[in-house]
């Protein structure tokens, strides 16, 4: 099994997201992370999922999802003509003593502290899986009190946009 990522733009209708997640859910693959949002035009979401999956299977879970009434285009996105990003906040144990030591580590990664009280920190850090994985190895050591991490977002690199064709298809279809 190898992990891809998908980028899939639909209508901007309810419901939408539950049946894209339904048909890997359906087929037994494990969403490894699953990201939401708006695009540019109000009437079209882009869902970004990654999923670890063979070829062939991808294939036809492709094929089913392109079925479904509000999908309106999937691409599937390679690490070298991507860029891909996630979004760490971590809250870490920062005493006085150590306060510097972990000011330094986020100076390190180009991470940023948002918010300080006397016994934590909290930190922002953006950036691919090694480096946020790096980061909190180097944390470690300190005390991590608390993850939360977004799952990934994606965009091809280049000046072409997905969206362009995909405006065609829905203009058509209103």
């Amino acid at each position: 099994m190898t992990r891809h990522t998908l980028s899939v733009l639909v209508e901007n209708k309810p419901g939408v997201l539950t049946r894209v997640a339904g048909l890997f859910a359906r087929r037994s693959f494990n969403i490894h992370s699953l990201a939401v949002g708006p695009t540019e035009r109000e009437e079209i979401s882009r869902i970004t999922v990654v999923v670890d999956v063979a070829e062939l299977p991808l294939e036809q879970v492709t094929k089913q999802l392109n079925k479904l009434i509000n999908v309106i285009k999937i691409v599937e996105l390679e690490d070298s003509a991507s860029v891909q990003r996630e979004l760490l906040l971590v809250k870490v144990r920062a005493e006085a003593a150590q306060r510097t030591h972990v000011l330094e580590v986020v100076q390190l990664f180009r991470a940023h502290v948002v918010d300080v009280v006397p016994d934590t920190v909290t930190i922002e850090a953006t950036g691919g899986p090694d480096k946020l994985a790096a980061l909190l190895a180097a944390l470690e050591p300190f005390g991590v009190r608390e993850i939360v991490q977004s799952g990934t977002v994606a965009i091809g690199r280049g000046s072409r946009s997905i969206t362009d064709r995909a405006l065609e298809r829905v203009s058509r279809s209103a």
